[in-house]
């Protein structure tokens, strides 16, 4: 789709041109600014738009019609059980005190435990959960 431009003259004397953007695209842009995790300001810059000016079009169109929008993608997350067992091979109660042999174990899907000290690194845990529950 084109868009148009038309040359006006401001009140300082100066030239300048507006864009006339035809209704489809106008539309276009607003369910782009709805869909799942957009944001106006991205979808205003990949269409070459003033933001302010989607932010119109979306007072002017409301959200697109759930017959339109698309699937909201299915949410893969759930409840997994946890259980907590004392490691046998420790004597008396457990200690408050974090000490540095502290471990902290997951098993995913009975096929593979992790173990986890007190200073890992939370990026590197969360790649090696990331990589396992693609498998």
């Amino acid at each position: 789709m084109n868009v148009s431009t038309k040359t006006v003259m401001d009140t300082t004397g100066r030239r300048r041109t507006n864009k006339r953007w035809p209704e489809a695209l106008k539309q276009e842009i607003v369910a782009a600014s709805y869909a799942p995790g957009a944001s106006v300001s991205t979808v205003a810059r990949r269409y070459d738009v003033n933001a302010n000016q989607v932010f119109s079009w979306r007072r002017r169109f409301g959200p697109p019609s759930e017959t339109a929008r698309p699937p909201a993608p299915q949410c893969r997350s759930q409840l997994v059980p946890v259980t907590i067992s004392v490691d046998p091979t420790t004597t008396g109660p457990p200690s408050t005190a974090s000490a540095p042999d502290d471990v902290i174990e997951i098993d995913v899907d009975d096929t593979y435990r992790i173990r986890i000290g007190s200073n890992f690194n939370c990026r590197a845990l969360k790649r090696v959960l990331d990589v396992l529950r693609k498998r």
